[in-house]
């Protein structure tokens, strides 16, 4: 994620001024990325280690995204 769209997700979510001070939300950014890369990362390890390789053959990656996905916001 580059800083131009953490900006503009700022401002989408109401920040009033996010050209000032914005190296908090950069930092805060990068910490929920990789949070959610390495949710991400489990997922297809879950999928990976609970399925028989004949299984996985047939799971395809749009499934996997779906899983992903799925995930949401709680």
């Amino acid at each position: 994620m580059t800083q131009n769209e953490i900006i503009e997700l700022a401002i989408k979510c109401g920040w009033d001024n996010p050209a000032t001070n914005m190296t908090p939300l950069y930092e805060f950014a990068k910490l929920v990325a990789e949070k959610e890369r390495e949710e991400c990362a489990l997922i297809a390890d879950q999928i990976s280690n609970n399925t028989s390789i004949h299984v996985l053959e047939k799971y395809s990656a749009s499934e996997i995204a779906k899983s992903i996905r799925a995930r949401g916001y709680v």
